[in-house]
């Protein structure tokens, strides 16, 4: 479904603009953004349960400690393997073992070393974790791909301002500052 403009620019004017120099725009959960209309056809069963999760914890947000632990932390990689751990695709920290990986550049790591990394250039899918460094917001940030329409991605990410779950949009073509993608096992 393609997005109209005014729709964008609705969403804008009334979001928490994160990452805005580097064309990310994301909404907090408070404003009642909908979770977007997935089409689970034309995904298979690793990623259906990944964006479900995802689903239900935007519906059910829980505070940052709980993705991480009980650490107070930035913790929008740990949102990440929470979720991950919950569809039953756990993450492996390279460096403790553990199911959850708390920084950015660790998941960047473990997506590297286990060969599914893909460079900014990559067309994500709903389930892919979006890795990204956007200028003048956060030195590194992450969240999950839940919808793809041509250039037009939308992610769900915990630790968003103000420090919930979110649902962020941004442009393939004109955004700056991706990383990459890490894809599901």
């Amino acid at each position: 479904m393609k997005r109209s403009r005014s729709r964008v620019v609705g969403a804008l004017l009334g979001a928490v603009v994160v990452a805005a120099s580097a064309g990310c725009a994301a909404t907090d959960h408070a404003a009642g953004t909908p979770f977007p209309d997935v089409d689970h056809a034309a995904l298979g069963s690793v990623r259906t349960r990944i964006v479900n999760v995802v689903h239900r914890e935007y519906d059910h947000p829980q505070p940052g400690e709980h993705y991480a632990e009980g650490v107070t932390e930035p913790w929008c990689a740990d949102f990440v393997s929470s979720v991950m751990r919950e569809a039953g695709v756990p993450l492996t920290n390279p460096n403790s073992g553990s199911w959850r990986i708390p920084g950015v550049a660790t998941l960047t790591e473990y997506y590297q070393s286990t060969g599914r990394f893909h460079g900014p250039d990559y067309r994500p899918r709903p389930g892919d974790v979006v890795l990204y460094a956007p200028p003048n917001r956060f030195k590194q940030h992450t969240g999950i791909v839940v919808e793809v329409d041509g250039d037009h991605v939308t992610t769900v990410g915990g630790n968003e301002p103000p420090t919930s779950i979110s649902v962020n949009s941004f442009d393939r073509s004109t955004v700056r500052g991706i990383v990459g993608y890490g894809t599901p096992a």
